[in-house]
């Protein structure tokens, strides 16, 4: 028999709105320190809704959700994962991955993977809280998801000047990516989260409605089947086309509702 919870996900599984008219900051401005700031708060609200404590024994992860400007566009930093992987191959995901005993936190695991996996130092990445709740992946672990901002190689934070001043902008071509982990990484504006070209509505779990984003045509050298490695995309999504899915379609759909964006 269904859980409750699952009956309820199903009875409202169209209630899942797009408005970007209510969302917290703009969607196609790029980010200010007041925007950010606006972020951090909601975001702070949003954890006082859930405790989720960790479980001694339980296997953990931790990703990052790394916005930014691009050509002063804002938006998510994102990685199509190598397809020669043993899990997860070929499908968009965060920087992030295990938490080892070596890290301190969560967040120093998420950071850590970070840094090897698109070469940004800890010094770059404004880190601006925690959400969730945080769900188990299909390979069991709990994955804890982490938003911070990302600043230009180089580039320093600064409290001074207007709120309303755009931050500094990155230029991928300066990451370096792990070719073992990663086949390439891109940008993701914002405004992709509310374009009825790209959004597809879909089920977390086989319950809980959310929106998976399709970004074919964001990643440079993907054809329809291979990443641009040339190796098979296994896990890009429906009919053929590369999407924001699954657990990191789930989180990107938790982070617009945070934003109000998604109702």
């Amino acid at each position: 028999m269904l859980s409750r919870t699952l009956i309820t996900a199903a009875a409202h599984a169209s209630s899942l709105h797009i408005q970007p008219s209510t969302s917290i900051i703009s969607l196609t401005s790029p980010f200010t320190r007041g925007s950010l700031r606006i972020l951090q708060s909601a975001i702070i609200e949003h954890a006082t809704n859930y405790k989720t404590p960790a479980i001694p024994g339980e296997v953990n992860a931790a990703v990052l959700v790394p916005l930014c400007n691009v050509d002063g566009v804002p938006g998510v930093l994102l990685e199509l994962r190598g397809g020669k992987l043993r899990s997860h191959a070929g499908e968009v995901s965060f920087p992030g991955g295990r938490v080892d005993p070596a890290d301190v936190s969560f967040l120093a695991a998420a950071l850590r993977e970070t840094q090897e996996e698109v070469g940004l130092d800890n010094g770059q990445i404004d880190i601006l809280g925690q959400f969730g709740p945080p769900e188990r992946s299909l390979m069991g672990l709990r994955v804890w998801p982490y938003v911070g901002f990302v600043y230009p190689s180089g580039s320093h934070r600064t409290d001074s000047g207007s709120l309303d001043d755009p931050l500094p902008s990155i230029s991928l071509s300066s990451l370096t990516i792990s070719q073992d982990e990663v086949a390439t990484i891109f940008h993701l504006p914002l405004s992709a989260f509310t374009s009825p070209a790209r959004v597809r509505p879909d089920k977390f779990r086989a319950a809980s409605p959310y929106w998976a984003i399709d970004v074919s045509d964001l990643v440079e050298g993907f054809d329809g089947a291979n990443d641009p490695l040339g190796h098979p995309v296994v896990g890009g999504g429906k009919e053929g086309r590369l999407e924001v899915w699954g657990l990191t379609g789930w989180y990107m759909s938790l982070l617009m509702k945070i934003l109000k964006v998604y109702t």
